[in-house]
């Protein structure tokens, strides 16, 4: 092969580039994704029985691990000797903020926080009580995945409006014939 006949071939041809008109239709809503389980939550495919198990064996680890510590913490108080009061109210503390993060962590795995609602303000509050939010977590990983109910209801919502708006569409409205007077 010489060399004019070299230059000669073709060149690669260029990627297409899909226009607005060929890009691909999206099929209706995509599931939200859901900590530690992604979107597997949908079919329950994907190894979900395994990371049920999985996150609900590690939100108990994490809550023993947890107590452990208060454990510790609770016992360097006892050996600084700073008087009943203060070892009382640390553990009474500790149970009431345990408290309100397992009521919190639980409601919103069935409902979101309204945009206005106290959740900034006890931010540090359901900090202190991790134990109480790692139990609701553990808890609810024998029922569902944490926060999978209301997904579901959401993306279900969410898949019945998309149905209900593309049925509406029948054709290309500039190709229909104006209506007839009569």
């Amino acid at each position: 092969m010489s060399d004019d006949q070299r230059d000669q071939t073709p060149a690669e041809p260029a990627a297409e580039v899909p226009t607005p008109a060929q890009a691909p239709v999206t099929a209706g809503p995509e599931p939200e994704p859901i900590r530690f389980f992604g979107t597997t939550w949908v079919d329950h495919d994907g190894g979900y029985a395994l990371r049920r198990v999985a996150v609900a064996a590690g939100a108990l680890a994490a809550a023993v691990v947890g107590a452990f510590l208060l454990r510790f913490s609770y016992e360097g108080l006892e050996i600084g000797n700073v008087g009943p009061f203060l070892s009382i109210s640390v553990v009474v503390l500790f149970a009431i903020a345990s408290s309100i993060a397992f009521a919190k962590a639980w409601d919103s795995f069935s409902r979101r926080p309204a945009p206005s609602s106290d959740e900034a303000a006890l931010k540090g509050l359901k900090a202190i009580g991790f134990i109480g939010g790692l139990i609701a977590y553990f808890l609810r990983c024998f029922v569902e995945a944490p926060g999978e109910k209301l997904r579901r209801a959401e993306y279900e919502r969410a898949s019945v409006e998309f149905a209900r708006r593309r049925s509406s569409r029948t054709g290309n409205p500039a190709a229909r014939r104006p209506k007839r007077k009569k």
